[in-house]
């Protein structure tokens, strides 16, 4: 068995090439090839575009008769992805392109259009000058003129360009910031200037105010409130008023505690000296010498509280003035002399 992927064939010895039967195929004949769309184009049966790039399975065919500079003109056929119309179109060596033949309209071709119009109005040119003598002369005429003011339009714009080559941008760009320099500065002093104006006004008016609160305060009536001794003297004083209103001055008061209230103030005598029952002298009884000694001993320090209050009794103006303390030392006195 022979191998399957041979490089080299045997050939006899009386093999004769000249004898192989050659196959004549025509010269139209088509090839399947798979190609892409060369332009944009729009079906004339069903309006669907055909956009450039997008592939076909197309016919190829060499179209008789035709040659440029000997190279063949080929015709491809394709068909309308949408109603399946034959659209065929054909190489433009000439214009390195291609062209459209049936079937289709091409889509933006105006710059292609220009120039197929500029050719042909300079065939047409051509064809008129060579038969008349003086259309040539004007046309020499017309382009040395149009010639002439493109030079000038040149030398305007070269002038331009040199007007403007003299121009020192940096130096005016320097020029620029040093005016917004002088303007920002112009602009903070002002700011300054203002603000330290209205700082100004504000003291003065501060100023006026506090002259006219103490003026106020110096034509006011209210005298100065007197200086006290002790921090509690504040509690016990009180300020009377005279019969226009004004006060006189400090008096003292006395401070009022809780047991005030049930008892009484113990400054005033009469209150607590009718709550105080004086003791009556007891009667001397005349007793034997042994006796009498000790009742004579037992009766000596009554005797003398009992002096005592009739001493205070006789002088009503001083009573005001004794405290009723004492007076209840006094009755306690009395009470633990009368117990022993």
């Amino acid at each position: 068995m022979s191998e399957r992927k041979v490089l080299n064939k045997y050939y006899p010895p009386d093999f004769d090439p000249s004898k192989i039967p050659k196959l004549k195929l025509p010269k139209d004949r088509q090839y399947v090839v798979r190609l892409m769309a060369p332009f944009n184009m729009r079906c004339k049966t069903c309006g669907e575009y055909i956009y450039k790039g997008k592939k076909f399975n197309a016919r190829k065919e060499t179209v008789m008769n035709e040659l440029y500079m000997g190279l063949p003109i080929f015709r491809f056929y394709i068909k309308c992805t949408r109603c399946l119309a034959e659209i065929t179109f054909k190489t433009d060596p000439e214009n390195t392109d291609y062209a459209m033949e049936h079937g289709a309209t091409r889509n933006f071709q105006a710059e292609k259009l220009i120039e197929e119009e500029e050719k042909k109005i300079q065939r047409d040119r051509e064809e008129e000058e060579l038969n008349n003598p003086m259309k040539v002369l004007e046309n020499r005429t017309r382009d040395s003129k149009m010639e002439m003011e493109v030079l000038e339009n040149l030398q305007e714009l070269k002038e331009l360009n040199q007007r403007q080559a003299r121009v020192d941008f940096e130096g005016m760009i320097d020029q620029y910031r040093d005016l917004e320099q002088k303007e920002r500065e112009r602009e903070k002093e002002e700011d300054e200037r203002e603000t330290k104006e209205m700082l100004e006004r504000v003291l003065v008016k501060r100023l006026r105010d506090s002259d006219s609160d103490q003026e106020g305060e110096s034509s006011s009536t209210k005298p100065n409130r007197p200086s006290i001794d002790q921090p509690t003297d504040i509690l016990t004083t009180d300020r009377p008023t005279d019969t226009q209103g004004s006060t006189v001055g400090p008096v003292k008061k006395l401070k009022a505690e809780s047991w005030e209230r049930s008892v009484g103030t113990l400054g005033s005598g009469n209150r607590l000296g009718s709550l105080v029952v004086r003791k009556k002298p007891a009667a001397v009884i005349n007793k034997p010498d042994s006796v009498g000694h000790s009742a004579a001993t037992y009766l000596k320090p009554v005797s003398k509280t009992v002096t005592t209050d009739s001493a205070q009794s006789a002088k009503p103006g001083t009573a005001k003035n004794v405290s009723s303390l004492s007076l209840l030392g006094a009755y306690s006195d009395s009470d633990d002399n009368d117990s022993d």
